[in-house]
């Protein structure tokens, strides 16, 4: 790990790479009612699911807070998850948002987040006090113009892809560098569910 007082930190799910491919063809086919100039599309390789953020947290509390996230995963079992839906933010007026919805029959994605959110709390991190609303970030348009059209052509084609398996969490640093953010897993944890022996985690710091 790099000798600094802080890390920007977050907890996050992966999506796998032939869904990303997907993602990638719905992102096309509304570049095609977009304008580059005012449109910002998310890198595709990036796209997450953000479990928990944390912000900027000291360097010798990552290993609490990695305890803290091997303990939530612990307690949960490997579940199925799909990307399905879409939307935008705001729901009325000009978007500036166009999102990805999270499918979630098995309820294990919120079993999850709540678990982390018990788990880092006793280990001292604050709860997050907005309620949890997983999606997919794609693109985010700095200007009313041409906005209807590309939310209207986002919502109308539909995006709906097979279920996935989620068997584990991880915690992301987030650096901001000038042409965007890195990502960089500090450690992996396996989804076990109760009643398992848990172990260390992976750690690739």
């Amino acid at each position: 790990m790099a000798n600094q007082e802080s890390l920007r930190v977050f907890c996050a799910v992966e999506i796998p790479a032939e869904v990303k491919k997907h993602i990638a063809d719905h992102v096309a086919f509304l570049r095609l009612h977009a304008s580059d100039d005012t449109t910002r599309w998310e890198l595709i390789e990036k796209i997450h699911v953000t479990m928990k953020f944390f912000g900027e947290i000291p360097t010798q509390r990552i290993e609490d807070l990695s305890r803290a996230v091997t303990r939530a995963a612990d307690s949960i079992p490997p579940f199925n998850l799909a990307v399905r839906g879409t939307g935008a933010f705001p729901p009325r007026g000009a978007a500036r948002v166009l999102w990805l919805g999270m499918h979630d029959d098995s309820g294990g994605l919120e079993r999850l987040q709540a678990a982390l959110e018990d788990e880092c709390a006793k280990a001292g991190f604050t709860r997050e006090p907005r309620p949890f609303h997983p999606h997919l970030t794609i693109a985010r348009l700095r200007s009313p113009r041409g906005a209807r059209e590309i939310a209207e052509a986002h919502t109308q084609n539909n995006f709906q892809d097979e279920a996935f398996a989620i068997t584990e969490v991880i915690v992301m640093r987030s650096e901001l560098e000038p042409g965007g953010s890195k990502y960089t897993a500090l450690s992996r944890h396996r989804l076990r569910g109760k009643g398992e022996k848990g172990e260390r985690a992976r750690r690739n710091i």
